[in-house]
């Protein structure tokens, strides 16, 4: 028998969520990988834009696509914050039942997102100059990344709305719908990024304009399988997002701070390597597009098991909740063995391709065979992270990642580089994520452990309280 469906006033029973039953491994490899596909492949795609940039024989170019990239990174961020609140939100309701409830939730939070999401970009786009300077950004280089950032910014609210509509595919269950949303976007960067650099001869601007190409296609996309196709998503009204704004930016606002961290600590870490001049910042880039690529599947991890912790939590099954946590690490641990093995491998590859020399060259070294083994406890953090966020306690993701983030890894970095050169930054940024992504793993499973079903209405207002009386729907 399935799990006992919500009887609310005003709402007929509906379906059951998609993860309230079967194996929660199953689950969790099937979004995992969805996720990762979509997101490697984006990736990839931006690597082999920085590849095409590469070919042009300019390493100020280069170098001001990784000071540009450490700059908008905060902002993607915020982006991804409210993806991952909207998921969080929206998949406790469809563990009730409520499917009307998560369609205004989901229609209100593309409002939301995308008035936030212009207020960003409009700060970056004015305050571009500063903030390349602080980088450590000057001359040539600081220039074109400034026109870089101008170009690609005001696509921020449109991708924006994009996030939000894979986070309500996600929710629900349709991984691979939002793997699409993603791959296809990808595939048509893929064609205009070598046409717009090289053929076109544009350069830098034809990869920002292939860029905000890029995020058009996201959105549009997006549209069409959450709102049209699958009717996910309701269309605002000013009701809705007055009444909803309350609750979705009780879980946003931590997110957000939680995804701020990693660009705040890539910014803090592209200030050490600076220093060491335009090749190792190069290479900086380039390990910065190698992360992302090798380890999709870890950063796809913390947003694609969200909604099946906050399906479960809202339908209040909390033996479920703790095997999708021991699970998510299991997976984490096999991905990232198997990904630092292939990265090993490809090492001279890599050097060659992107014509990385001295210090350049010593950095990618140092990430294959150190910062890589950071991953197994970088993966163990977003899992702590996913399992907060969605049940009810995002300030302490916002804890966790900011004390690896903001207060190790710039002074680990430091001192290393100070001893080891450039490559002593990759040691430091591998150091605060091994001692933070192992105790956040030993919190996050001591708080899902203690969750019991009684316990669900201490949680903070955020959380939508799944039964009247938990006791009765405990999961079996």
């Amino acid at each position: 028998m399935g799990h006992p469906r919500t009887r609310r006033r005003g709402i007929a029973p509906v379906e059951q969520g998609r993860f309230l039953s079967g194996s929660t491994m199953g689950h969790v490899v099937r979004m995992t990988a969805t996720g990762a596909l979509g997101i490697t492949f984006v990736f990839l795609v931006d690597a082999a834009g920085l590849l095409w940039i590469s070919q042009l024989g300019d390493p100020q170019l280069v170098a001001a696509i990784g000071f540009a990239f450490a700059i908008q990174f905060f902002s993607v961020s915020v982006g991804v914050g409210l993806m991952i609140a909207s998921t969080a939100m929206i998949s406790r309701a469809i563990g009730q039942g409520d499917r009307v409830l998560a369609r205004r939730q989901a229609g209100a939070a593309v409002v939301i997102a995308a008035v936030v999401q212009a207020l960003v970009a409009g700060t970056i786009i004015l305050f571009r100059h500063p903030l390349l300077d602080m980088a450590g950004a000057d001359g040539e280089t600081a220039r074109l990344a400034a026109r870089y950032l101008a170009i690609t910014m005001p696509s921020l609210v449109i991708m924006a709305v994009g996030l939000i509509c894979s986070g309500a595919l996600r929710a629900e269950g349709y991984g691979a719908k939002a793997m699409y949303v993603t791959m296809l976007s990808g595939c048509l960067l893929m064609v205009l990024d070598p046409v717009l650099i090289l053929w076109l001869g544009w350069g830098l601007d034809g990869a920002a304009i292939g860029l905000f190409v890029f995020r058009i296609a996201l959105v549009s996309l997006g549209i069409y399988f959450a709102g049209i196709q699958m009717k996910l998503i309701t269309f605002p009204n000013m009701g809705d997002v007055r009444e909803i704004a309350r609750p979705y930016l009780v879980i946003a606002g931590p997110a957000i701070a939680t995804q701020m961290s990693t660009p705040a600590g890539n910014y803090l870490l592209t200030l050490v390597m600076a220093p060491f001049g335009d090749d190792a910042v190069a290479a900086w880039a380039v390990v910065g597009r190698l992360t992302v690529v090798v380890f999709g599947g870890i950063f796809a991890l913390s947003g694609a098991i969200g909604g099946i912790f906050g399906q479960n939590f809202g339908a209040g099954q909390y033996d479920r909740l703790r095997s999708t946590y021991r699970d998510a690490l299991i997976f984490c641990l096999a991905y990232t063995l198997v990904a630092w093995g292939v990265l090993l491998a490809a090492v001279p590859y890599v050097i060659d391709a992107f014509a990385l020399t001295g210090q350049g060259a010593e950095v990618l070294r140092a990430f294959a065979v150190v910062g890589v083994g950071g991953f197994i406890f970088f993966g163990a953090l977003f899992v702590s992270n996913a399992a907060f966020n969605n049940l009810g306690r995002p300030g302490r993701s916002t804890l966790v990642n900011w004390t690896k983030d903001g207060v190790l890894s710039f002074p680990l970095a430091t001192m290393f580089a100070a001893t080891f050169g450039a490559p002593g930054v990759i040691y430091g940024q591998a150091g605060a994520g091994i001692i933070v992504g192992a105790l956040s793993a030993l919190w996050g499973w001591y708080f899902v452990r203690q969750l019991r079903a009684p316990n669900a209405a201490v949680l903070d207002p955020a959380v939508p309280r799944p039964y009247p009386n938990p006791d009765r729907h405990r999961s079996r």
